[in-house]
């Protein structure tokens, strides 16, 4: 079955009891049963629910798994994941990466003797250098956000299977439409389905995604234990929003490379991240392991200065300023204040995200449009 075809079918199926094509929102917490433990599959909400379960087949067909597990946010997916590792452990992060996920990181889970070590991971060597007996998971965003950095996932691959390690990928930025990390190695995969997967700006949620049946064990029993789960409303949006997935993406990726074109023959701009580019960092490997590159991208102005990316975040008309990404709609953001204010500066500027770092999330509208308005703010 081809990707548009799964968008649209994989996973869901017309309701029995109507024939309702659109998957109906159980909004139910509990559920009758004929007899203690004789029920039809459903307890309690927390645990399972019908909407939900459509949405977490689907996500798992197209990620190319076997199981699909939903949260209530982003963060509460990741929050699962760590939960799967014992005091002493040690965890190896990519240094370049959502500044929520680093807060998790060092603010809660280092509090319960986790170790992290984060590292740039364009160079596998640099992680290799850092397993350890107690190297337990690896953790990945490729393409990196916000400097777009990618990694090689098979690498990854190869270097968490030597140690033991299980291998996280945060698809968030790519989606399964542009690139499946099951495929190449990973053991999770990690999405904010507020994102592109939702794509409408209009829900919060996040998922997990694997392929080994003890694996999904282990993660369900937590998803259900601490109870991080989704109501059947936002289940049913993201379900929607799965349906367009394959033809927002494949704009996404058309206005991307228009917009980031003209952003890097611009005389005001120093520079301009987009891993299309054949002079990106690993240009190489994003194009062997990519179907695309994205709507995602990151800018710095000439002069390097604050003060004049603030003045084109204020000026902008179609890229409205907001935090998140991956909507319909063109948006701005200023990570240093924003999306990543909670890393230290020092740990920031070591990464290469500098202060007047601007980040686009280009939408869907006509490409002309938005070129225009990039014009008309920077000047």
């Amino acid at each position: 079955m081809k990707f548009g075809t799964k968008a649209i079918h994989a996973g869901v199926h017309p309701d029995p009891e109507t024939g309702a094509i659109m998957t109906p929102i159980y909004q139910t917490s509990t559920y009758v049963q004929r007899s203690p433990g004789d029920h039809k599959g459903y307890e309690y909400s927390r645990t399972h629910n019908p909407t939900r379960t459509q949405l977490q087949n689907a996500l798992a067909a197209l990620e190319n798994g076997q199981h699909g597990l939903a949260f209530a946010s982003g963060m509460a997916a990741i929050d699962c994941i760590i939960k799967l590792l014992q005091p002493g452990d040690e965890v190896i992060s990519t240094n370049d990466l959502y500044g929520g996920t680093y807060r998790l990181f060092t603010k809660v889970f280092a509090n319960y003797g986790i170790k992290f070590h984060f590292v740039p991971m364009h160079d596998m060597k640099a992680v290799e250098e850092k397993v350890t007996a107690n190297t337990k998971l690896i953790w990945v965003e490729t393409p990196t956000n916000p400097l777009l950095n990618i990694i090689d996932i098979e690498a990854a691959a190869a270097v968490a299977k030597k140690a033991g390690a299980l291998l996280v990928v945060d698809n968030t930025f790519s989606t399964p439409y542009l690139q499946t990390p099951l495929d190449l190695g990973a053991d999770m995969v990690m999405h904010s389905l507020t994102k592109y997967m939702g794509g409408h700006s209009d829900v919060v949620m996040g998922a997990v995604i694997v392929k080994d049946d003890a694996l999904h064990e282990r993660l369900r029993f937590l998803q259900n234990a601490c109870g991080g789960t989704p109501g059947p409303q936002d289940c049913f949006l993201v379900l929607r929003g799965l349906k367009t997935l394959h033809i927002r993406m494949q704009r996404h990726c058309e206005n991307g490379r228009a917009v980031a074109e003209y952003l890097q023959n611009h005389p005001k701009v120093e520079k301009v991240f987009w891993p299309g580019f054949p002079e990106h960092p690993n240009h190489a490997i994003a194009a062997r392991q990519m179907r695309g590159f994205g709507g995602m991208m990151s800018f710095v102005l000439k002069g390097d200065r604050m003060e004049d990316a603030v003045a084109v975040l204020e000026k902008f008309e179609l890229f409205s300023l907001a935090e998140s990404l991956g909507g319909v709609e063109s948006l701005s953001g200023h990570p240093a204040s924003m999306t990543h204010a909670s890393i230290p500066a020092e740990e920031r500027r070591k990464s290469g995200l500098s202060d007047s770092l601007i980040r686009l999330s280009v939408g869907i509208e006509d490409a002309e449009d938005l070129i225009e308005d990039l014009k008309q703010a920077i000047g």
